[in-house]
């Protein structure tokens, strides 16, 4: 019997970890697992809710490290989950995405000898002023396998050295999750509970430093919304800590931006599979409207997910304002509807079970 412990940490884990642990739950007779929460994420709004939404085990273990620095928080994550792992002794520590429970747990268990496996490995924003930049590269130097997406993240590996034996192309676990619930969601009431009808309106999210710590930076982007928002109306399911700093910046939105509190996850996905627009600094996001044929813009300098551009409905726009105003544009302007470039292959909704496979397979050789 194969023993598997799997990480959660912040609120994006949740959507790549649910499709894992019901592909596992699947495969009882061949292996166990030991769901670990970390805490990272721990009000309602953040955490359990999305637990709910998205039929997941309540964890077996919480950690409830909190908040705190990026230092505090790696630090508090390695020191909790240290006599988890020693308790425990899984086979396998699997770890997704690049937050920073991700980072601290496969530096545990790498020193514990315990094997890694590595969910969404390989993506790159080659900006080393993202913090989840560093979880990601030192998580993909420490794991066993490395489960990539798409096949740039494979050349990103390889590229840096790896070894292809380590490399393993099983698909997009988010896309998994998108499928497993877009009827649901599609069916929830929250169109009519707001008020606007498909395809009217815009989706905004926003919560990475770079766009809403500096003052400046935001109210660059709080003003080109005014403009969009004069053409499409906008929805703001805003992060608590976005919502934090708009008050400490005394920046008020303008008009025809309305600011909502997070959502779970079926009821978010209801709202944005049915906008004209997604406007987004998320990661995820990128990954799920192109999926879906919706375009987006991705507030940010850069991105670690370039499919979605070459293969997708993603433009990366930046904060700047003019560039953002003829972006939406130039979505606004284009009557038909949009269309994808085509969904990358292995986006098949069956990433989680080319995930057990590939894990029971490489422990059987050991």
């Amino acid at each position: 019997m194969v023993k598997v412990l799997n990480v959660l940490g912040a609120r994006p884990n949740f959507m790549k970890m649910a499709p894992i642990t019901a592909a596992m739950a699947r495969r009882t007779g061949e292996l166990s697992q030991v769901l670990v929460h970390t805490g990272q994420h721990y009000d309602d709004a953040m955490s359990s809710s999305f637990l709910r939404d998205l039929d997941m085990p309540t964890p077996d273990i919480n950690l409830d490290v909190g908040s705190g620095t990026h230092a505090e928080q790696t630090a508090r994550v390695m020191l909790a989950v240290e006599p988890v792992l020693v308790a425990q002794r899984p086979d396998w520590v699997v770890v997704v995405g690049d937050v920073n429970s991700t980072l601290a747990c496969a530096l545990v268990a790498s020193k514990l000898g315990i094997r890694i496996a590595h969910v969404e490995a390989g993506l790159r924003s080659f900006d080393w002023t993202m913090p989840e930049e560093i979880n990601r590269v030192l998580t993909d130097r420490l794991a066993s396998v490395l489960f990539t997406p798409s096949e740039d993240a494979d050349a990103n590996l390889r590229r840096e050295g790896l070894s292809p034996d380590r490399i393993v192309r099983v698909g997009n676990v988010m896309i998994d999750t998108l499928m497993q619930h877009l009827e649901r969601a599609r069916r929830s009431p929250v169109l009519a509970e707001l008020g606007v009808r498909p395809r009217e309106f815009a989706v905004l999210t926003m919560h990475r430093p770079s766009n809403v710590d500096t003052p400046a930076a935001l109210r660059h982007i709080v003003t080109v919304l005014g403009s969009v928002a004069g053409r499409l109306p906008i929805l703001f399911p805003a992060h608590p800590r976005t919502q934090a700093r708009l008050r400490e910046h005394g920046i008020a939105l303008p008009p025809g931006v309305r600011i909502l509190e997070p959502m779970g996850y079926v009821e978010f996905l209801g709202l944005w599979s049915q906008a004209r627009l997604v406007l987004t600094d998320s990661g995820g996001l990128q990954e799920e409207t192109t999926a879906l044929g919706i375009p987006c813009l991705t507030l940010r300098e850069n991105t670690e997910r370039p499919i979605t551009v070459t293969q997708g409905t993603n433009r990366v726009v930046g904060s700047d304002p003019e560039r953002i105003a003829a972006a939406v544009a130039a979505v606004l302007n284009d009557a038909t509807e949009p269309a994808a470039r085509g969904v990358p292959p292995l986006w098949d909704g069956r990433a989680a079970e080319r995930i057990v496979d590939a894990l029971l397979a490489r422990t059987r050789v050991v």
